[in-house]
């Protein structure tokens, strides 16, 4: 195998794959990048079995051919070449050894065989549709702060992605809790997703996709069926197990009753929440929310670092309530309302809170409250 490639173009295709390689490996060729060179084309393989990542950029390819090499190391070498360097890769018949020239660094790296290099099972995907990449990013980053990282309950480790009806019609749902906070977040339902199996997407792949789709644009293909699910897009391609358990019925979590509504500039309520919370304990960061016409007061003491109080505007009309939350929780919700005003629903000081963006209904969060 012998070919060149500008420096940037590897740098950038090692840089999306190499991520998903675990640092320590049990199973030796899992610490490796496949590379595969044809016709004018590099191509990029890495997996930890779960997860595969493949890309193909534009090379020169002088002789077809393919092997294997360490991920990070290669990826650290390439990391520091010159920039606008030409890099040859080329490796012999053997496949012992395969080489790095650039300028005038060379680097001979040992490899091991590409057959060894395992290939993620296959199986049909049932579903297929096209999402665009801005609502998927939307999707992910308004819902993956609520997943659980609780292992015991690893049906919780993920976004739970299924199709639903709402009262705009058909949609398509990511949902995560874990248990203190829930998120559910809706878009319109593509066409071909109709009938999509509800499917839980592991906690690392929505960081892998998240980080690879960040400045995509355009549409991404969503392949899935009940095991596996495919996002393709530009000339990259991630293929995931999913977790194989069933999601809770979320919406039982979701309460109907709750008649104390509250609102508040998003902005105002996050910087007191935010400046109170300095004061509360690092193990409990619980804080007080006291309702009152026209007003919320938030409040928090510890015994070591004393008490902080801040009051706000709020439009409330319903009689007093005095309610308690974790207030990194609250914090992380705020965070995702993008309008000016958030909307707070509640029952009572015992029963799950719901939060809103007034200008965005597409997206519910539940906050259990806490005793302060």
């Amino acid at each position: 195998m012998k070919l060149v490639i500008e420096r940037a173009a590897l740098l950038k295709s090692l840089g999306h794959v190499q991520s998903v390689v675990e640092r320590r490996n049990t199973i030796p060729i899992l610490s490796n990048v496949r590379i595969d060179a044809a016709k004018g084309k590099l191509s990029l393989h890495a997996t930890d079995m779960d997860i595969e990542i493949a890309e193909t950029t534009v090379a020169d390819v002088g002789k077809a051919g393919a092997t294997t090499a360490p991920a990070h190391t290669f990826y650290e070498i390439v990391r520091k070449l010159p920039e606008g360097s030409q890099v040859e890769i080329s490796s012999s018949g053997d496949g012992g050894q395969v080489t790095l020239s650039a300028a005038r660094s060379r680097f001979n790296l040992a490899c091991l065989p590409v057959d060894d290099f395992p290939a993620m099972a296959g199986g049909e995907l049932t579903h297929s549709f096209s999402f665009g990449a801005a609502d998927l990013r939307a999707l992910i980053d308004r819902t993956k702060f609520a997943i659980s990282t609780e292992e015991t309950r690893y049906y919780l480790n993920g976004i739970y992605l299924h199709a639903a009806k709402s009262d705009g019609g058909a949609v398509i749902r990511a949902v995560a809790t874990d248990g203190h906070r829930l998120a559910r977040v809706e878009a319109p339902l593509p066409q071909g997703a109709a009938g999509m199996p509800g499917v839980i997407v592991p906690r690392k792949t929505v960081a892998e996709l998240r980080r690879l789709i960040e400045e995509a644009d355009g549409d991404i293909s969503i392949s899935l069926s009940d095991a596996k699910i495919k996002f393709a897009f530009d000339n990259l391609v991630l293929t995931s197990k999913l977790i194989d358990g069933t999601f809770p019925d979320y919406e039982r979590v979701i309460p109907a009753g709750n008649d104390k509504v509250m609102e508040a500039d998003r902005k105002a309520m996050f910087d007191a929440v935010d400046r109170v919370s300095a004061i509360s304990t690092e193990k409990s960061r619980s804080i007080k929310m006291a309702c009152d016409k026209g007003t919320v007061t938030l409040s928090a003491s510890s015994p070591e670092a004393g008490s902080a109080i801040e009051e706000i505007e709020a439009s409330y009309g319903a009689g007093q309530l005095e309610i308690g939350f974790n207030s990194r929780y609250l914090l992380d919700i705020l965070q995702q309302i993008e309008g000016d005003a958030a909307r707070f629903s509640m029952s009572d000081a015992a029963s799950p809170t719901i939060i809103r963006d007034v200008a965005d209904a597409s997206a519910v969060y539940v906050l259990m409250p806490m005793r302060v």
